[in-house]
């Protein structure tokens, strides 16, 4: 019970990248995965979090060994590779928040049949709603609130889940024949799947700097061994969800024959309400919390996590600017990553598909070279060699490297061709 309570004491990074994960990646990608393709797609999603588990991994045991962020990692090894982290860190912020706002404020509107109103002003309200939180709360705050979003959202999924499997597989169309996964369609959408699951390896800074602001709350750091565990649920927990939302994908439209939209808002309003039709109108509520919950859990962790490593990153990039030191630097950038944001929907709302994909562009190509960085710094000087990865997770990570070049690679082919 003791080790219990000290592991729920230390919950925190963890449990924030568990809710950042947990958005669009799992929402639409694995739903749609299941629903397309059946349980097969089960593969891919196991594999993906296997291979990027030692990325994230890093950024934990980095952080807590030396006490400093993985950005500063970054910067030891060389200020070429802290200004590769800077670009890929650029381009996600401005386009990526961008998108899961949209996405999330659609998804709020049509689950909750608001009307009259235009997506970019609901988005307005969420960048306002949630910038204050940020700001009023700081990190504390966000790490209780979340405790009880994902509770919540663990709950409800967990009672769709068996609901869903209770309920059988719906009945499959005459004819229906599964698309196949190894020709073009199929290959972008699994290294899309892949891509994204659990999260872009970048996030691996964004749970440093959570690390760091847990440390501050606590009145005795804890060991590495503790960090880890309460990474490792987190994470687990993050892949579990995975498996939760394909599962409901498989059961409730595999087979059918259904269109699905490519659109992210109207795919997840489409999916609720095919829950609805095949569970019962009475679950409504439960699958709309769940999904509500899914993305505004994701939007409040990176809106914080892209404020605090923009942070870190202007100020060692700049060091004599103490601007960025100052303690209303985190307040400064929250309220500038959603004024930019908004003015990114506003204007470019039209173009939001060309501007996710040049962030999953730069995410894909950059994430092996990320993967090496993050391996670099936990096998450098600063880390003793007792706190050093072990012989299996660096074989892990090495094997990481491989799996995300091929794509990489075979992405940009595809492109290109």
């Amino acid at each position: 019970m003791t080790k219990l309570k000290t592991l729920l004491n230390a919950l925190g990074p963890g449990l924030l990248f568990a809710s950042m994960a947990i958005g669009t990646s799992h929402l639409v990608l694995s739903t749609k995965a299941g629903a397309q393709y059946g349980w097969v797609m089960v593969i891919p999603i196991i594999l993906a979090n296997l291979f990027k588990y030692p990325f994230f991994e890093f950024g934990m045991r980095y952080t807590t060994v030396t006490g400093k962020s993985l950005v500063e990692g970054y910067l030891r090894m060389g200020k070429k590779y802290l200004w590769i982290y800077a670009f890929v860190t650029l381009v996600s912020t401005f386009t990526i928040l961008a998108a899961l706002y949209v996405v999330t404020a659609g998804l709020f509107m049509n689950l909750f049949q608001i009307s009259g109103v235009g997506t970019g002003m609901v988005a307005l309200g969420l960048f306002a709603f949630i910038g204050l939180l940020l700001i009023i709360g700081k990190y504390r705050f966000l790490e209780n609130s979340l405790k009880a979003v994902i509770s919540i959202l663990f709950v409800a999924l967990v009672i769709t889940t068996i609901l869903v499997i209770d309920k059988g597989p719906v009945p499959g169309a005459e004819n229906y024949q599964r698309p196949e996964i190894f020709n073009e369609v199929g290959i972008l959408f699994l290294i899309g799947l892949m891509g994204w699951m659990p999260t872009a390896v970048e996030a691996s800074g964004w749970v440093s700097l959570w690390s760091i602001e847990n440390f501050k709350t606590m009145k005795e750091k804890p060991s590495l061994k503790l960090v880890l565990q309460e990474f490792d649920l987190g994470y687990f927990l993050t892949a579990l969800l995975a498996v939760f939302f394909l599962i409901i994908g498989w059961m409730t439209l595999y087979g059918t024959g259904t269109e699905l939209s490519g659109n992210a808002v109207v795919f997840a309003d489409q999916v609720v309400n095919l829950f609805t039709a095949h569970i019962g109108n009475w679950a409504y509520i439960l699958i709309a919390i769940a999904a509500f919950a899914t993305m505004f859990s994701t939007c409040m962790t990176a809106h914080d996590a892209v404020s605090r490593v923009s942070i870190d990153v202007l100020e060692k990039l700049f060091p004599r600017n103490k601007a960025f030191k100052s303690n209303k630097a985190f307040g400064v950038a929250v309220v500038f990553m959603a004024v930019v944001n908004w003015v990114v929907i506003a204007l470019f709302s039209a173009n939001m598909a060309q501007l996710v994909a040049l962030a999953t562009f730069v995410s894909f190509v950059l994430a092996p070279l990320l993967g090496w960085m993050n391996l670099k710094t936990v096998t450098g000087n600063d880390v003793p060699k007792e706190f050093r990865p072990k012989m299996g997770l660096t074989l892990l990570t090495y094997l990481g490297i491989v799996f995300l070049s091929f794509f990489a690679l075979y992405y940009c082919w595809m492109l290109l061709i």
